[in-house]
């Protein structure tokens, strides 16, 4: 409790510190998020742009709907509307950036091929990141989901919605930070790509299975209100996101875990 309100105060100071109309104020998770926003700092120093990271503790859509800060950059579209409905808002999308594959990960199982019956699978709790893993878990033959759930954006699953489960697999529902911890007390955890990179882990590589880059819908986005969707400061980060620039960091950085949108 007091660390908590220790970073509230501080979080406190940052955003009353930050009153200038010329600074940007944007709300990122720290990987890869952040890391992208500080080489855009790089690329394009006359944007005054301030990075304010994101911890457990903060809802970034609540920040940008209070104006504590301009922007946010962590989510894809779906969690977005998923958000404006929970807060009763509606923001702006000012430019899609990268995608983070979904994963499946295990410390104790080393192949799809030896799933251990009535496994422990730790998914994401919040509605479109949970359905997101249904789907991967469907893709790679573990589950079937019931007929007609073949859309991940419009047709969302919950675990009732699982038909066939031949492994007797057992869903756990945490909240997506906490998914990486979990790899010590289950047998598998489809993690978020942010969140496996915060961890140590490299999607491309630990991954037993991971989402398809192409066509994929969960491109992580830059939002903002639509008072500041015509801001010259969110235009130009739009733009520098959208850059050749940023791409080649992205690829260069990440090594497929975090693919770029505009190659």
């Amino acid at each position: 409790m007091k660390k908590k309100m220790v970073a509230t105060l501080a979080l406190a100071a940052l955003f009353s510190g930050a009153s200038s109309a010329a600074v940007l104020r944007v709300a990122a998770d720290p990987v890869p998020h952040s890391e992208i926003l500080n080489y855009v700092k790089k690329i394009d120093p006359d944007l005054d742009l301030q990075v304010i990271e994101l911890n457990g503790n903060l809802n970034a859509n609540e920040l940008l709907a209070r104006g504590d800060v301009d922007a946010n950059y962590f989510q894809h579209v779906p969690y977005l509307r998923d958000q404006e409905k929970a807060l009763g808002e509606t923001f702006d999308v000012a430019a899609t950036v990268h995608i983070e594959p979904l994963g499946l990960y295990s410390r104790k199982v080393k192949s799809l091929k030896a799933v251990p019956d009535g496994a422990q699978v730790a998914v994401p709790n919040n509605v479109t990141n949970l359905s997101r893993a249904l789907y991967l878990l469907q893709a790679n033959g573990l589950i079937t989901l019931k007929a007609g759930k073949n859309d991940a954006i419009n047709n969302l699953a919950t675990p009732a919605d699982i038909d066939s489960n031949p492994h007797h697999l057992k869903i756990v529902e945490i909240e997506s930070p906490q998914l990486p911890r979990a790899l010590d007390d289950v047998q598998f955890a489809v993690i978020n790509g942010n969140y496996a990179l915060q961890a140590g882990l490299t999607p491309s590589k630990d991954a037993l299975a991971l989402e398809k880059a192409q066509g994929n819908p969960y491109a992580n986005v830059l939002v903002t209100t639509p008072k500041l969707a015509n801001d010259p400061r969110i235009k130009e980060l739009a733009k520098d996101l959208a850059s050749p620039q940023v791409a080649k960091f992205i690829e260069q950085q990440y090594h497929g875990s975090v693919i770029p949108v505009n190659p």
